[in-house]
């Protein structure tokens, strides 16, 4: 006769054979997202050729052809009216000064001045400025006391505080005071005051000159109908100058900015004062309309069809460098070329897959999408403008960085086994089961959910695309490896993957797709999001 134990541990069996039970056609697939085919995609997207892959350039435009041209190899549909590319209207908008004269003399942009300024265009022209000196406003020195400069232009010092043999008039020691070694706290203070134009003055500008490079707008969604009049108020511009160009400024005042400064410096008191200099300034942004897409590819699924999973990752990076470094090109290897990679990796296992007979009951969308280092742009576009109803879409698998390993994980006994999950568990049980049981019976892996923590200070949940689709109600899983010393410089090179473990990362999310597209059930949202509602 077999004894209880026995038969208790037969029946213990049974269920944990049955709960873990593998697929064999899922595993047979899953070979097709190995090293060799993702050395052959990622050694392409990440190479000098591809520019970086910024948003509205041509290297991201090489890029969505590429990934383009792999789908049509897949057999995969073409989903947007027959094409594989979904257009993201964009605009770039900068800001621009058009004119800058100082007592008839014209001044240059990037040569003889740094602007930073927001908000509707604006002329300002002045015949006299208000020297407020360092533009402190403390208990025991206050350069604005008495002095209204609202709507005025002001000249001051943004650099240091009032210093006389070593002792400052502010924190009556030797030691600088916050007004010094805040970088904006003298400017905020300025700007609260409402002045329509800030000349700052710094001898630190004529490096900041030396190494100028012309930056490239903000990139927003265009929008199809803008408010005809801005509510906003925007804070008066700042005009970066050195003591040079002041001394222009005060030509016609009889003062010269040593002399200002030194009369502070010296009395421990403000000598702000009202001098006469002829300012005239024009400046307001520009627009620019630019060109990007998102590139779907889409497999049909079987009896449940109607439904789909997503896999998403951002083929965009940052493109070339502007500080004079010899390498010019920040490939964007690991972030995103190693995700874009196993996207492919797991539309060619799904590919081969239903050519075999064995297809995913439900339909997958692969989507390649834009301008996520520009504010998860794409997304957000096909999340207000989806090609399939995003109340049928069950899950987002989205994959930023699975090619590294990261710095808390160097040198560790998981350093090549690790993969960092967030939001599995934000909107579904479900999904947090499907998640875990994936890798329990398929790829082993340590999962870390350090940065699923709503008081993690990363707030890694809301920087990749899978964010768009959780704002929507839709549950997502978001891998990650994790930040390194390589993130968003020159450095994230090809010569850096472990291709073993973008692979391994790869088939896991595979895994996890390949339950979510064939169980009978699509992932209840039975979940509060414990996350904030807002980036």
């Amino acid at each position: 006769m077999i004894s209880k134990k026995t038969i208790w541990a037969l029946f213990l069996l049974c269920v944990s054979t049955q709960a873990f039970a593998q697929d064999p056609n899922a595993q047979k697939f899953a070979e097709e997202i190995n090293v060799k085919k993702a050395k052959k995609h990622l050694t392409i997207l990440a190479s000098d050729k591809f520019e970086g892959r910024e948003t509205g350039k041509a290297g991201a435009e090489k890029a969505a052809k590429y990934i383009a041209k792999e789908f049509k190899k897949l057999k995969l549909t073409a989903p947007v009216n027959g094409s594989y590319f979904q257009d993201v209207p964009l605009v770039e908008t900068s800001f621009d000064v058009t004119s800058f004269t100082a007592n008839g003399k014209s001044l240059s942009m990037g040569k003889e001045f740094l602007f930073s300024g927001s908000g509707d265009a604006k002329s300002i022209d002045a015949s006299e400025i208000v020297f407020i000196g360092y533009g402190i406003g403390a208990e025991n020195y206050d350069d604005l006391k008495n002095t209204d400069i609202a709507g005025k232009v002001v000249l001051l010092i943004n650099k240091g505080e009032p210093m006389s043999n070593g002792v400052s008039a502010i924190s009556k020691s030797s030691k600088a005071s916050d007004w010094s070694t805040s970088r904006f706290k003298r400017l905020q203070y300025v700007m609260s005051k409402s002045p329509s134009l800030i000349l700052a003055v710094s001898p630190d500008v004529s490096a900041a000159l030396q190494s100028y490079s012309p930056r490239s707008g903000r990139l927003t969604i265009k929008k199809e109908t803008k408010a005809a009049v801005s509510n906003r108020t925007a804070s008066a511009a700042v005009v970066s100058i050195t003591p040079d160009v002041a001394n222009q400024i005060l030509k016609n005042s009889g003062k010269n900015y040593e002399d200002l400064k030194s009369a502070i410096d010296n009395s421990g008191t403000p000598q702000s004062q009202v001098l006469k200099s002829q300012i005239s300034m024009n400046y307001g942004p520009v627009n620019k309309d630019v060109r990007s897409v998102n590139v779907l590819g889409y497999l049909e699924g079987s009896d449940l069809k109607d439904e789909l999973v997503v896999y998403s990752a951002h083929y965009d990076h940052i493109g070339l460098t502007t500080d004079g470094g010899a390498d010019k090109v920040n490939n964007g290897a690991d972030d995103d070329g190693s995700g874009t990679t196993g996207v492919l990796s797991i539309a060619r296992a799904y590919a081969k897959a239903k050519k075999a007979g064995h297809g995913p009951r439900r339909s997958v969308l692969f989507l390649m999408v834009t301008g996520e280092e520009k504010g998860l742009l794409g997304s957000e576009y096909y999340a207000s403008n989806p090609v399939f109803p995003m109340a049928n879409t069950v899950t987002n698998l989205n994959i930023d960085m699975i090619g590294r390993t990261g710095e808390l994980y160097k040198g560790t006994a998981d350093s090549a086994n690790y993969c960092y999950l967030i939001g599995s568990d934000k909107l579904s049980t479900d999904l947090h089961k499907i998640s875990e049981n994936a890798n329990a019976v398929y790829t082993k892996m340590k999962i870390d959910y350090k940065y699923n923590d709503p008081n993690d200070p990363e707030r890694i949940y809301y920087r990749s695309d899978h964010y768009n689709f959780a704002k929507n109600g839709v549950p997502i899983v978001f891998y990650f490896n994790g930040v390194h010393e390589d993130y968003h410089k020159p450095g994230d090179e090809v010569s850096k993957i472990n291709f073993d473990l973008l692979t391994k990362r790869a088939q896991l999310v595979y895994y996890t797709g390949w339950d979510l597209l064939n169980r009978d059930k699509r992932p209840v949202v039975d979940v509060k999001n414990d996350m904030p509602a807002t980036r």
